[in-house]
């Protein structure tokens, strides 16, 4: 559980980051809403991870401790959302998908200075009504507080693409398989291959990101052939591995 600090101001505005970036476990005042414009963010709470890819939005209500990852060049977008519009929004972190009115809204409001007096107010209420009407498209990873799925979860992260079955995996951490399944579904709220899959997406990401084919990245992150990694790809984030490199360049 990282340290309780108290709430910052919230930034906004718009850089670049470099790959590997790390912003350590902070809260604001107010929500904020990161947007990668170009390149990929991980959201780190008490509650699990949060991975944005340049098709996403993140979004952190108030006093919500995070952290943040930023993976290949990182053309980050930092819009801070007045507490009197965060009761429209989700109570709790979350990803959004970005259309192109809602990626032209966040642009605009990183982008340009303001000429007219209440122009940003104005594009914020734009902002949140496309937000309020657009479904969550969480790429959340969840993560336990029981130390037996814990020690799980561990293993799986220092090697994503490792196939122990769960039952090994028990024999490693010293529980049965049907108690660490009946965790993953109380704790988690998903199996355990749901999970590892989300955590091999997650890695998937990363990498695709970073420039690494396709197929290098099925290989690295436990993917017996391609069309497996592509397939589950495309399930999750909504698009082919090649089409979301596609748009990064």
């Amino acid at each position: 559980m990282p340290e309780t600090r108290q709430p910052q101001d919230t930034p906004s505005g718009a850089g670049r980051l470099p790959h590997g970036f790390h912003l350590d476990h902070h809260s604001h005042r107010q929500g904020q809403l990161v947007y990668a414009a170009a390149g990929a963010l991980a959201t780190t709470t008490e509650r699990g991870t949060w991975v944005a890819p340049a098709n996403r939005v993140t979004w952190t209500p108030p006093g919500f401790q995070h952290a943040h990852r930023f993976y290949g060049d990182t053309d980050v977008r930092l819009v801070a959302v007045p507490e009197s519009l965060c009761g429209e929004l989700v109570a709790h972190p979350s990803v959004f998908a970005v259309g192109p009115l809602l990626r032209e809204v966040l642009l605009a409001l990183t982008d340009r200075s303001e000429t007219r007096a209440g122009a940003h107010d104005r594009l914020r209420t734009v902002l949140i009504d496309e937000l309020a009407e657009t479904p969550e498209q969480s790429l959340h990873l969840p993560e336990p507080r029981d130390d037996r799925l814990r020690a799980v979860t561990d293993v799986l992260h220092a090697d994503p693409s490792r196939n122990t079955t769960l039952a090994g995996l028990g024999r490693l951490t010293g529980a049965s398989e049907r108690t660490l399944s009946r965790l993953f579904h109380l704790e988690l709220g998903m199996s355990f291959h749901r999970w590892r899959t989300m955590l091999r997406i997650h890695h998937g990401l990363i990498h695709l990101t970073g420039g690494r084919s396709v197929t290098e990245t099925a290989t690295a992150c436990g993917w017996s052939n391609p069309t497996s990694f592509i397939e589950a790809f495309t399930e999750v984030v909504g698009q082919t591995p090649g089409r979301y490199q596609a748009r990064l360049r």
